[in-house]
């Protein structure tokens, strides 16, 4: 529901702060007065295009804000695809300055004007006579349909779900079967590509962590063939062939126990010696490379870069080997058995598309059924609202299957005797098409979300009993909503939970429109001006207050 609108330098308009209610909202003033910069700057909140023209003259920018606290469902679904929380409600904001810049914001966030506009859409719908009316969009016929068969046609509600599913039952096996003939028309050169992967692979038979096995030993095996000739230049130079260097220390040790001395004076050198002699030995025994099976490593790499070359044939990593051999498989059982697999999907598919059309014909004969309960409530209310020449019907036709089934739905509309049915953008204009838009708007009323509606010359051509009953309906409608009225019709202005004056003043030769809340005699005295003209009378008075159903 709109509880504010804030606007600042729109046309006549300096600064101007208003605060709706539930119910009927009835804006009334003199011709001229700025009833339509209302409506200007209440659409721009809302996404229209901008205009510079709208700037208050002598300012460089104009904005608008107008706060809803209570927001529909599909507003919170379509504002949570922008991360915009509406938990507290929702508020739009536009700016529009003199170089033609717009820019707008969602409860404080950025958004373009095309997703304002699409909120916008979801939360007003505004009704006059160049406004862009929701039902006179077909698209929104079918689901207007649907919602009123939900409240008047006993099963309704499982016919849409029950067809809905037996839709996307019936699509899924459509799916797979264009699949399956798409891979039969393949099959004979993916086949023999196929088969000649299969059988490579099987033949490998990689197994996960093996590359990193092989690799690991190659690398073990390599280092130990680099480590024998490091061991091999250590032997050379310890004389591991010849005269080897502890033989040489043993000697020397000998010779020196040849000194004719008693006792000998080198004997700690000779016992050092001995020991030497003996450690070195121990240690060229203990040099001996281990031995090698240089097939083995052979065998290794060839089986290494056999995996490796499969994987990048595949562009996989090699541990994926295995899975990529199980889909292969899978997909050249599929083509060998895809003639037996074809006929069964096939079938399926029938038998989907025979339940979904026994749903389908049963959900378009339960649409009739509301649409005549429709046609009968729409024709009800058209006499009061002098409209009782015309005559409404839904033209269901045959469509495309979807999940909602094969109904073309379209509202059609003749305003009078002997013209033909049209469509409903086509059949009426001005006030007459808002009467009608009332008129279906009173009747679809509870099918959905909570709404703000608003009417703008919703009383043009018509006076007396007619404009008491469209006052009536307004009522009716803003009960389960809101409505915002502008009108020049006394009878719907007494039926409204809120009266708000427009006026206009010159002061300094600068004009200003101001918009406040009246009531009281306030409120009996504009209902008068309505009735008698600029000359308010005690009749008009009189008249004004057995209009004012509300106060």
């Amino acid at each position: 529901m709109l509880v504010g609108l804030n606007i600042s330098n729109i046309v006549l308009i300096e600064r101007l702060n208003l605060e709706f209610g539930h119910g009927l909202n009835v804006l009334t003033g003199e011709t001229g007065a700025g009833k339509s910069i209302l409506m200007d700057a209440l659409s721009l909140a809302l996404g229209a295009r901008s205009d510079v023209g709208l700037i208050r003259h002598g300012c460089d920018a104009a904005s608008v804000t107008a706060e809803f606290d209570s927001v529909p469902t599909d507003v919170c679904d379509l504002l949570r695809e922008f991360d915009i929380d509406c938990t507290d409600g929702v508020i739009l904001r536009r700016t529009l300055s003199s170089d033609g810049k717009s820019r707008a914001w969602i409860n404080d966030v950025p958004v373009s004007i095309k997703t304002l506009h699409s909120v916008g859409d979801l939360l007003v719908e505004i009704h006059g006579q160049f406004a862009n009316h929701t039902l006179l969009n077909q698209a929104t016929h079918r689901p207007t349909l649907d919602a009123y068969g939900l409240k008047h046609i006993v099963g309704y509600a499982e016919l849409l779900s029950t067809t809905r599913d037996a839709y996307m039952e019936y699509h899924a096996a459509d799916k797979r079967l264009d699949e399956l003939t798409e891979l039969l028309s393949r099959a004979e050169t993916e086949r023999e590509f196929l088969a000649h992967n299969v059988a490579e692979l099987q033949k490998l038979n990689p197994v996960p962590g093996e590359e990193e096995e092989l690799s690991t030993r190659r690398a073990a095996m390599m280092n130990a063939e680099k480590n024998a000739a490091i061991l091999t230049d250590a032997m050379d130079v310890l004389g591991g062939h010849g005269n080897s260097l502890d033989a040489q220390i043993f000697n020397a040790a000998h010779i020196l126990q040849r000194i004719k001395s008693d006792p000998n004076p080198y004997t700690d050198q000779i016992d050092k010696l001995y020991s030497a002699a003996e450690i070195i030995s121990n240690v060229m025994g203990s040099l001996e490379p281990e031995s090698m099976d240089m097939d083995d490593m052979d065998s290794i790499e060839e089986r290494l870069f056999a995996i490796r070359a499969a994987a990048r044939k595949h562009r996989v990593g090699a541990d994926e080997l295995p899975d990529k051999l199980a889909e292969m498989t899978a997909q050249l059982s599929a083509i060998d058995n895809s003639d037996a697999e074809l006929k069964r999907v096939r079938a399926l598919r029938d038998n989907m598309f025979e339940k979904f059309q026994s749903l389908s014909q049963k959900l378009s004969s339960a649409r009739m059924s509301a649409a005549d309960k429709m046609r009968e409530s729409i024709l009800a209310e058209l006499p009061d609202l002098k409209l009782g020449s015309a005559d409404f019907r839904v033209k269901c036709s045959a469509c495309s299957p979807s999940t909602t089934g094969c109904d073309d739905v379209t509202f059609m509309i003749k305003t009078n005797p002997g013209s033909p049915f049209a469509p409903l953008h086509r059949a009426a204009s001005g006030g007459e098409l808002a009467r009608l838009m009332l008129a279906l708007r009173v009747v679809f009323a509870g099918d959905k979300d909570a709404h703000t509606f608003v009417f703008d010359e919703v009383d043009t051509g018509i006076s007396g009993a007619t404009a008491s009953a469209v006052g009536s309906r307004l009522n009716r409608l803003a009960s389960a909503s809101q409505a915002l009225v502008i009108t020049h019709s006394a009878q719907v202005a007494g039926f409204a939970d809120k009266h708000f004056k427009i006026s206009k003043t010159v002061s300094n030769d600068k004009t200003t429109t101001s918009v406040i809340e009246i009531g009281g005699a306030d409120r009996v005295n504009e209902i008068a001006r309505i009735i008698s003209g600029a000359e308010i009378t005690t009749e008009s008075i009189t008249m004004a207050k057995t209009l004012i159903k509300k106060d």
